[in-house]
């Protein structure tokens, strides 16, 4: 029998990039100490979990994704104890934490790579893929070949990502132990759940063969990847990661899977590997009906062939923020449909930091950009940088992120796009979202009813009913900036939320612009 909330299934994860959240020890990064900081106002959006990026102890390389100590708080970010206390308060308020966990990479500067490089028959010779050639046609996903030499061993090794990020050998059964450890060094510190990020790269290829050639842009791009991962060992992987979760009540683990396809969701997720993984069709559509209806059926389908609940994401650390790609200026109209929309979908919804208050990406000049992709491909990729901006809190000084310079720069639209501002204005993106979660929470037909597109609809609307044993809730979106004239199933209908009507619906009904508008029967 279905257990009627499940939070990683049912409830909102909300992602916090942490050096760009809330500075409370004024070194112009986020900490963890911040978010703690912060949990009131989880509770009061309505999160049932927060996924944090990485806080580990890391040279920045790739700002947190190349870890030098993965059981360890970066001292920037605060402490183990900082951490402790996180987990004890959000776990009062009944907010979940999920950790991103990166195992397929570590820093050039972690004590396993610096012992694994001194020479070829230390204890840790082989925890990294060391060659005396390049032995293959691999490239790197940030530009250049994969295989870096390494002047104090006298070979090459291998990285996906940045040379400072060397990839480690998962074949090495001290390797896939220590790897576990980690794992569980954090499920006895109470964690609730994992993102694995890359995970289907863990293994390569057992003779390193070529990758064959394909069209592309980028070097990276102009191979088909069918040596540099997804190779038959993952499978056992995974399902060792689930038998540890499952040792512990209701852990979670979601994958990002890299370059990911229909065929490598069903492969890696089930009762006994993930419980969930993301699929980035959604993402990145168009703002159009149409595209997003066939990446929603897409992953119904996915889900129902997989038996696994789909999930849905609008924004990450890794992409435009949404209000940048689908936003007209500063109006928020636009950002409010498909807010509803990601919100009154069958599937985890995935919210990003600042995407409440529709948040802009910052613009940068090329001096000022840090991302590596950023540097190295200007003007074609301007990296990640933007989307990675402080939070907005109020109208003080940097936003009320930090009182000393950000990392990065604050959106100098802060003083009237922030937090403290949208909390009072009863129309603001934040309080629609915030009354959008209040609704999905209190209504089990929007949390596990079946999606059933509606199509009898003109150009530029969405509709599509959630229905639940005699329950049906008619979701209706207006994608345009004209009205819209709907002709309503027939039955009597009830307005269940709208910022613009009450009461019963006619069986004929005229969306204004970008109307959100949600009917229940009766």
């Amino acid at each position: 029998m279905q257990k009627d909330y499940l939070w990683w299934r049912d409830g909102i994860i909300y992602q916090i990039y942490p050096r760009s959240f809330n500075d409370t020890n004024h070194n112009g990064l986020g900490d963890l100490p911040g978010i703690t900081a912060r949990l009131d106002y989880f509770k009061n959006l309505g999160v049932d979990a927060l996924w944090l990026s990485p806080f580990y102890s890391t040279p920045d390389a790739d700002f947190g994704y190349d870890i030098s100590n993965h059981v360890d708080v970066d001292p920037r970010f605060g402490s183990l104890k900082d951490f402790d206390t996180l987990i004890e308060k959000s776990h009062k308020r009944g907010i979940r934490i999920i950790l991103d966990l990166v195992l397929n990479h570590v820093s050039d500067q972690h004590p396993w790579f610096q012992q694994s490089r001194v020479d070829s028959t230390n204890p840790k010779q082989d925890w990294f893929i060391w060659q005396d050639s390049i032995p293959n046609n691999w490239e790197s996903v940030f530009g250049g070949k994969a295989w870096t030499y390494d002047e104090k061993r006298g070979q090459y090794y291998y990285h996906m990502f940045l040379k400072e990020q060397p990839d480690v050998n998962w074949r090495n059964p001290e390797v896939r132990k220590a790897q576990m450890d980690v794992l569980r060094f954090w499920l006895e510190r109470d964690v609730d759940g994992f993102r694995l990020d890359v995970f289907n790269v863990y293994f390569k290829d057992e003779q390193l063969r070529n990758n064959p050639p394909k069209w592309g842009r980028r070097a990276f791009e102009r191979q088909h990847h069918l040596y540099d991962g997804d190779q038959p060992e993952m499978e056992s992987v995974l399902k060792e990661m689930r038998d540890i979760l499952d040792e512990y009540p209701e852990r979670y683990a979601v994958g990002e899977t890299f370059l990911a396809t229909r065929e490598k969701i069903i492969r890696y997720n089930g009762t006994d590997k993930l419980h969930a993984a993301f699929d980035f069709e959604f993402l990145w559509s168009k703002y159009k009906p149409e595209k997003f209806l066939k990446a929603i059926n897409n992953w119904e389908n996915l889900a129902e062939e997989a038996q696994m609940f789909p999930n849905y994401v609008l924004s990450n650390h890794d992409a435009p923020r949404p209000a940048t790609r689908y936003a007209k200026n500063e109006d928020d109209a636009r950002i409010k449909v498909i807010m509803a929309m990601l919100l009154t979908m069958r599937g985890t919804p995935f919210l990003y930091y600042g995407d409440e208050i529709g948040m802009r990406d910052i613009s940068l000049k090329r001096s000022e950009i840090m991302d590596p992709p950023g540097k190295k491909y200007w003007p074609f990729n301007k990296g990640r940088d933007g989307c990675r901006s402080p939070m907005q809190w109020d109208d003080s000084i940097n936003a009320g992120f930090s009182t000393e310079k950000p990392w990065l720069p604050v959106h100098p639209n802060y003083k009237k796009r922030n937090v403290s501002v949208q909390q009072e204005d009863e129309s603001s993106i934040f309080n629609f979202t915030r009354e959008i979660i209040a609704l999905r929470k209190d209504n089990k037909t929007l949390r596990h009813g079946e999606l059933i597109p509606f199509s009898a609809v003109p150009d530029d609307v969405m509709a599509y009913l959630r229905q639940r044993d005699d329950e049906e809730i008619l979701v209706l979106l207006n994608f345009s900036k004209k009205e819209k004239k709907v002709a309503l199933p027939q039955k009597s209908w009830q307005i269940l939320f709208s910022k613009n009507r009450e009461g019963e619906a006619d069986e004929e009904i005229i969306l204004l612009p970008h109307e959100v508008l949600l009917l229940k029967n009766i």
